[in-house]
């Protein structure tokens, strides 16, 4: 029996030895993040079912805080190198267009915000939407989810924290962003003589 304390190792074609992740941490890597992906599916065709309209926009920044979370997670440790230098098959992908155009509907004229592709190296700047982000998150994920559910947890530990580096975090903190600045203009951007009206209470409430 192979000890979850030791570093478990991989041998490829090429007779190079990976050491990776010891069993066990890979273990308790997976009971935190998995938990996290599948909520944040689960909100996000909840979100786009029209289930609960009025917290549409907090329920998807919760989701994404809690699977940006995980990410970090997986970003922070050393690479995860898969037993096999390839991906088994894996049956079928997800359509996710419905899905696509049912949270572009429930975003309305919100669902399109412009970004910067890449602030490091340029300053570009594109026409995003929400829908489609969210639609290329949960592709990543459910990928990986499809790995895992076949019984190869390493080898979607691999794609998660690949894809993570690659395409999906990236797009879950860019439309994070954007639903914060959501939040922040319905909560802060009211007339000015109910915020008035709101002053003077609190320091009415204060003197007494």
């Amino acid at each position: 029996m192979t000890d979850p304390s030791t570093p478990a190792t991989v041998q490829d074609t090429t007779d190079e030895i990976h050491v990776v992740l010891p069993l066990e941490a890979l273990r308790e890597l997976a009971s935190y993040v998995v938990p996290r992906i599948r909520g944040f599916i689960k909100t996000s065709v909840d979100v786009a079912s029209g289930s609960n309209p009025d917290a549409d926009i907090s329920l998807m920044v919760l989701a994404l805080s809690d699977l940006l979370s995980a990410g970090a997670h997986l970003g922070a440790v050393t690479d995860i190198v898969p037993p096999k230098r390839f991906e088994p098959d894996l049956e079928g992908q997800v359509d996710l267009d419905p899905l696509r155009e049912a949270l572009r509907k429930r975003f309305g004229e919100l669902d399109e915000y412009p970004e910067i592709v890449d602030p490091i190296a340029d300053e570009e700047v594109e026409d995003s939407e929400i829908s489609a982000d969210i639609a290329t998150i949960i592709e990543c994920l459910t990928h990986g989810l499809h790995h895992y559910d076949s019984g190869n947890q390493i080898e979607a530990l691999w794609w998660w924290q690949y894809s993570y580096i690659s395409t999906w975090g990236e797009r879950a903190s860019g439309v994070l962003r954007v639903l914060q600045f959501m939040l922040m203009h319905l909560r802060l951007d009211v007339p000015d003589d109910v915020a008035e009206e709101a002053r003077y209470q609190a320091l009415f409430a204060d003197a007494d």
